[in-house]
């Protein structure tokens, strides 16, 4: 390989993983040029406010309805067939859409359908896509691994993506989301290149997937690391929803910024985190996955409390750097944590459920965000989240040691084969 492919991909981690980067990141890159186009096109076919909120929330809804489903089939069939039948549906209800652009028979209706079944098929394909990487990575370069893949979604989805998108639709409806729909078929590709270890599915026995999904569960409720980590998850995407659902408001009222000042928020952000891309594989070799966690979510706390107390546009352009490169850190290690703990045939489970988890704190802390907002003022949100994320900080800090090396007992349980190079 090439010296920048190494950096990339490094060989130690196979060849099965870099057919999966290649898949996650193509894929990333159709949802990217969606990111922009999506919303550019609602706000084209109608500017009522709640038909716009509705076009958000329907691609939520997905997340919390199917997640558990799709994790447990993951868990049930060849990850190959889910992953490639959910990205070919995906395509095409995304060619639909672009044939009704086409023939000027688009409606708001038409697009929120479409929104919902494109977000139904990626709950699949995600649960498909998660629970590869300890299949074909051993454990001990899953931090590595995970990192890469973070740094698809930061590169693809947040700053290539975007812009594309905007481009495209500016000089066609529907050519961002043609270019989507073939972003998904390279990914569905790519992914059936990858060579994925058979696990024994020989002594299973014949049961309805609720049981699985209920079996899921009851290893998670069993597993003290896992079951933690999972508390954790829920409740700091809880806390950084109370705030980030009223940034945008936030930023006018407290920092005096218009539509350019808060873009660049978003800037200092992925900025934080492409930095984060860069440094992440001394910063694992040089310190434990507990401390690491340790640092990224000490940092949450402070950040949100600066967050409260600043007014100045330069200070919050550098807690939004600084969260961008702990936002990385914490989410490579956190997944690392938990896919070293749980054993290979429970991984689509335990993955979904730990989306549910992240997706449902969101939601919870983003409603409640408005309400403490409309109550007490536009930084009482951060306050919140400084109060609440502290407090679970100090309450579980000791166990952090314990659920970093979980699994560590058992690393055969959940040890992909040597990589092929």
């Amino acid at each position: 390989m090439s010296r920048l492919g190494e950096i990339i991909a490094p060989a130690r981690l196979g060849r099965p993983f870099r057919w999966n980067l290649a898949s996650v990141w193509a894929s990333n890159l159709g949802d990217g040029i969606a990111l922009a186009a999506g919303p550019l096109l609602v706000a084209s076919l109608t500017r009522n406010p709640s038909l716009i909120a509705a076009a958000v929330i329907v691609q939520q809804v997905p997340s919390l309805v199917f997640s558990l489903y799709a994790g447990a089939l993951a868990d049930r069939i060849s990850r190959h067939r889910l992953v490639v039948v959910a990205n070919v549906l995906r395509a095409l209800v995304i060619g639909t859409l672009v044939a009704t652009i086409v023939t000027d028979v688009v409606g708001i209706w038409v697009v929120l359908g479409a929104l919902f079944l494109v977000g139904v098929a990626e709950q699949f394909s995600d649960a498909g896509t998660r629970s590869v990487l300890p299949l074909i990575v051993h454990r001990d370069h899953l931090a590595v691994g995970n990192a890469r893949m973070m740094a698809g979604y930061l590169v693809a989805n947040n700053l290539v993506g975007p812009p594309i998108g905007a481009f495209l639709f500016a000089a066609g409806m529907a050519l961002p989301f043609g270019a989507q729909a073939a972003a998904v078929l390279l990914a569905a590709w790519l992914f059936t290149r990858i060579d994925i270890p058979r696990t024994d599915r020989s002594e299973r026995p014949d049961t309805h997937i609720r049981h699985d999904i209920l079996e899921g569960l009851r290893w998670i409720r069993g597993n003290h690391a896992v079951r933690t980590l999972s508390i954790v998850i829920f409740v700091f995407n809880l806390t950084w929803g109370a705030p980030w659902g009223v940034l945008v408001l936030w930023a006018q009222e407290r920092l005096g910024v218009g539509p350019v000042g808060f873009g660049l928020l978003s800037t200092a952000s992925a900025t934080g985190g492409i930095v984060a891309v860069l440094v992440f594989d001394a910063l694992q070799a040089r310190a434990s996955l507990a401390t690491l966690m340790k640092v990224c979510l000490t940092l949450e706390v402070v950040v949100h409390l600066a967050f409260a107390l600043t007014t100045a546009q330069w200070l919050a352009m550098v807690l939004m750097f600084v969260f961008g490169c702990y936002a990385f850190v914490w989410g490579s290690v956190s997944t690392t944590v938990r896919q070293r703990a749980t054993p290979l045939e429970f991984q689509g489970r335990v993955g979904s459920v730990y989306w549910f988890g992240l997706t449902a704190g969101l939601l919870v802390g983003q409603a409640l965000g408005g309400l403490i907002a409309t109550h007490w003022g536009i930084a009482a949100p951060f306050w919140f989240a400084f109060v609440g994320a502290g407090l679970t900080l100090i309450l579980m800090w000791r166990q952090l040691d314990s659920i970093a090396h979980a699994g560590d007992d058992d690393p055969d349980a959940t040890a992909a084969p040597s990589p092929a190079a």
